[in-house]
């Protein structure tokens, strides 16, 4: 895998990757993912091919690049009054953005174009951030919290496991007994 430059806010790299991924975003939209190419993104952003090719490889890596971007989350969790609240909202939230078509596709393109699974960890890490933010917040009104990596294990986890390899029940009953069983309490019963 290519080294990627670290990337200066307003910088010259900066400004390459934005007009990339954008490229690639629009390009996507109008000719469709079969047609994209090297060369097409990088007329489009104004840049060489080799410029290209120099910050991100190939193709699979510049598409595994701009869905780990996609899958940032855009804000922090909001705040529901609980952490059982909260934590089944963002989880719901999580499941149905994952579970999109779009959702999906990215996942797919940025495990496929990082054979060294940075952009699996960057991933993850985005989840645990989220769950970090949860935690601190329910801490401040004097919840008990579970620790980042058991809500990754009993929430995030099986929740991906299901989007990749066993797409069904993801509903909000499915999210709310995995949020229950992660905080170690029965789940809500049914709304009447």
């Amino acid at each position: 895998m290519s080294a990627k430059p670290t990337t200066r806010p307003g910088g010259r790299s900066a400004r390459v990757q934005q007009s990339v991924h954008q490229a690639v975003r629009d390009l996507e939209a109008e000719v469709g993912r079969d047609a994209l190419t090297v060369p097409l993104i990088a007329a489009r952003a104004g840049v060489t091919p080799s410029t290209v090719y120099r910050r991100w490889g190939d193709l699979r890596e510049l598409l595994s690049d701009v869905a780990v971007e996609r899958l940032r989350p855009d804000a922090p969790p909001a705040d529901h009054g609980s952490l059982r609240a909260d934590l089944e909202a963002w989880a719901l939230q999580f499941a149905e953005e994952m579970d999109s078509t779009a959702g999906r596709t990215y996942i797919r393109d940025a495990l496929l174009g990082d054979p060294e699974q940075g952009n699996a960890v960057r991933c993850s890490d985005y989840a645990a951030d989220q769950l970090k933010a949860l935690g601190v917040r329910a801490a401040g009104r004097g919840e008990a919290v579970p620790g980042v990596e058991t809500l990754l294990d009993a929430v995030v986890a099986p929740l991906m496991y299901r989007i990749l390899f066993r797409p069904s029940d993801l509903s909000q009953a499915y999210v709310d007994r995995l949020v229950a069983a992660a905080l170690g309490s029965p789940p809500p019963p049914p709304a009447a």
